[in-house]
């Protein structure tokens, strides 16, 4: 076959395909329109770009919009909606992942999104402690200790039913599945925004009457030993923390026990844990120490939980906290 021919055929091929009874010919009115690539080693895999505009909008509906019952697409099940919508005879992941990768679009993943219901009400709350964040070691220097507190509740101690295994050449840690359950206890923490020290104390239950033990024997005494003239808390509004309680209790404890200490309470707006910066320590506790879990009793876990704290202690760090009060304005619509 020579060039010429060569061309001819392959233009030929492609006419019949798009006038044939599954293209614009006589059978479009009836059918969808079917895009068929080439024979060919050399157009193999080409399609019109209507079949990837077709594939971008797929990726970026959700599978019910289009009657399919799925929770998210994947690639293979974009492919196998496209065969059956007749948008394509053939076509396949690969094809799929190269035009999304181009797009970034990743339709199989996903992730939690909170929806703020009162920009300005979650704004008045924010600012203060985003504020508090920027100017933590400055505030630091003038007397001022920042913490934000929080509790990590049911940690479990699970017995491995054998010890796990380290790590060999090309094999990871091995980890028995079955465990016996050995009791759940709570953690309550702290954290030094200005300088990234923790503080922490496990109990059995999570009631109020635990948080201010809490605060009595390890957040206050250290309060006083840095001799800040100003303690500032930074909370959520768990019922733990009982926010209608709480700050008249803390003047309360102020004024009989003669501290020459202020007690703040910032209040982080609802729904807004991903501004306490302790959950992101709490996320280190859970995959450096808590995965896997493997303690013989409460009491071991407790030990090995203030141990982990310890050595975080030698060498703190503070939180590279850069979600500015402007990122939040722009965020919310407010400037």
């Amino acid at each position: 076959m020579n060039t010429r021919n060569g061309a001819t055929s392959k233009s030929q091929h492609m006419l019949d395909v798009l006038t044939g009874p599954c293209g614009n010919g006589a059978g479009a009115g009836t059918r969808a329109k079917v895009w068929r690539t080439c024979p060919d080693r050399e157009r193999q895999g080409v399609f019109p770009s209507e079949v990837r505009a077709q594939a971008t909008a797929l990726a970026c509906s959700l599978p019910k919009e289009k009657g399919v019952p799925l929770g998210r697409w994947s690639l293979v099940e974009i492919a196998k909606h496209m065969l059956s919508m007749q948008i394509v005879s053939a076509i396949s992941a690969s094809t799929l992942f190269r035009w999304f990768a181009t797009d970034k679009l990743k339709p199989w993943r996903f992730h939690n999104w909170q929806h703020i219901l009162d920009p300005q009400k979650f704004l008045e709350r924010a600012r203060p402690v985003l504020q508090v964040y920027e100017k933590a070691v400055e505030l630091l220097r003038e007397g001022i200790w920042a913490v934000c507190v929080d509790e990590k509740t049911s940690i479990q101690a699970r017995q491995l039913e054998q010890e796990p295994r380290p790590a060999q050449p090309d094999q990871p840690v091995h980890v028995a599945p079955r465990y016996k359950r050995q009791g759940v206890l709570q953690l309550f923490a702290g954290l030094s925004v200005a300088d990234g020290c923790k503080y922490g104390q496990t109990s059995e239950r999570k009631r109020f009457v635990d948080f201010q033990t809490f605060l009595l024997e390890i957040i206050f005494p250290e309060a006083l030993r840095r001799k800040v003239h100003t303690l500032i808390l930074i909370l959520d509004n768990g019922t733990t923390h009982a926010p209608k309680q709480l700050e008249t209790w803390l003047q309360e404890q102020v004024r009989l026990n003669h501290w020459s200490l202020t007690i703040k309470v910032y209040w982080l707006p609802t729904n807004a844990s991903w501004l306490d910066q302790i959950e992101l320590w709490f996320s280190v506790l859970q995959r450096k120490l808590l995965t896997p879990n493997h303690f013989h009793s409460t009491e071991e876990l407790t030990q090995t939980i203030m141990e982990f704290i310890r050595c975080e202690n030698l060498s703190p760090k503070p939180i590279h906290w850069t979600y500015t009060i402007q990122k939040l304005e722009t965020k919310l619509g407010t400037i």
